[in-house]
């Protein structure tokens, strides 16, 4: 049922581009029976998928991104911390295809981005500008040639860890490495700079937060992460270094994701951390954890989050770091459960229409909704022409 301000929502979605930070599509897409995603091509995306009508299990297609009124998508291009070297780079490669392809497949709905320019172009013609990010810094396999190379195919982010460390930057899952940045681990965050690719900060340790702060000279994403104060939990981000993003010129991005967005649900997602280490298991590898969390006891008192949850983080962010330093990063497809609300990817007026409610003004909401992320790629593009 549509309120006046979720009409409100949309009218002022219809006129400025909501570009959602990211979204696991391409990853729930490859697990999906088909083809293998190495010989993946434009007729023939996924084996009997028509991502123009509501997919049993996904959380994006096609309709449900118009009814959303997204703008612009950053599609991850994730890669598992169990494909390391070699193989990590020949899955980011096939990722990043899968991704081409299914643009490709659907011109009248999406349109490829490496800039803000060609944000704003798509959206003016009607079509979801789609940006591509790496999600896992193992991916590059300690190669910038790697790094390099996924620039030129289009990425235009990478997070720098995923949940394991990489040999040069330490995660917020794993055990300590090597203190945050290594001195290669510099030298990339140096490189995206030189290259216009934006540093992700999502996943990783606060040593390395701070570190990649101190070293970049372009602002930051957190592309999926919310607010430690409001839910303890290590993948948010701690005040003292969200009060570091007016400065960088950064942009923390609220995810809905329910572990990071509800303390109920962080304390009860800690119990089943507590039982898998008991048990030999490991909470941080995502499959693994959907195996536990089948037959663990715990399972059915597992929490729900709400839409009110959410609200309580991007209001939290507005007081820290200002209204110039906030967006919105779903991690649909990324997850098992959303808040209620929030359920896919149709739901941002409804977020935005509780915003409206709430007393943020339309001009505040365009700036939370994507007006502040262009602004971060822009300055991103001006550092890297400057630095060549």
């Amino acid at each position: 049922m549509h309120t006046a301000a979720s009409e409100r929502a949309r009218l002022l979605l219809s006129r400025t581009p909501l570009i959602d930070g990211h979204n696991d599509l391409p990853w729930a897409l490859r697990l999906r029976p088909g083809d293998d995603p190495a010989t993946i091509d434009a007729a023939g995306l996924v084996a009997g998928t028509d991502l123009t009508t509501e997919q049993d299990g996904l959380h994006t297609d096609l309709a449900r991104l118009r009814r959303g009124h997204v703008g612009g998508q950053f599609w991850s291009v994730y890669v598992p911390c169990s494909l390391v070297g070699h193989a990590a780079v020949t899955a980011v490669v096939e990722q990043v295809e899968l991704v081409h392809a299914l643009i490709a497949r659907y011109p009248d709905h999406l349109r490829l981005a490496t800039t803000a320019d060609q944000v704003e172009s798509a959206f003016a013609d009607g079509r979801v500008a789609s940006l591509l990010g790496a999600e896992g810094g193992h991916s590059i396999a300690g190669s910038l040639g790697v790094l390099q190379a996924l620039h030129r195919l289009g990425v235009r982010y990478m997070t720098l860890t995923h949940n394991d460390n990489t040999p040069w930057a330490d995660s917020a899952t794993d055990q300590p490495g090597v203190g945050g940045l290594s001195d290669f681990g510099r030298q990339v965050v140096a490189e995206m700079n030189r290259l216009g690719m934006l540093v992700d900060l999502s996943h990783v340790a606060d040593t390395t937060m701070r570190a990649a702060l101190d070293t970049t000279t372009a602002p930051v994403l957190f592309t999926h992460s919310s607010c430690r104060t409001i839910t303890d939990h290590a993948r948010n981000v701690p005040d003292d270094v969200l009060e570091r993003l007016p400065g960088n010129g950064g942009v923390l991005m609220v995810t809905f994701v329910p572990r990071f967005v509800s303390s109920a649900i962080a304390a009860w997602d800690q119990r089943m951390a507590e039982a898998m280490a008991a048990a030999g298991r490991k909470h941080a590898d995502l499959a693994d954890r959907e195996d536990f969390f089948a037959t663990w006891d715990g399972r059915h008192d597992q929490p729900t989050a709400t839409l009110s949850d959410v609200i309580a983080h991007l209001e939290h962010a507005r007081e820290v770091v200002g209204i110039d330093h906030i967006g919105i990063g779903g991690d649909y497809d990324g997850c098992a459960e959303l808040p209620t609300g929030l359920a896919d990817v149709s739901g941002y007026p409804t977020l935005f229409g509780a915003l409206l409610d709430r007393g943020w003004s339309e001009d505040d909401c365009a700036k939370v909704a994507g007006r502040n992320v262009l602004r971060v790629m822009r300055c991103a593009e001006e550092v890297a022409r400057a630095a060549r």
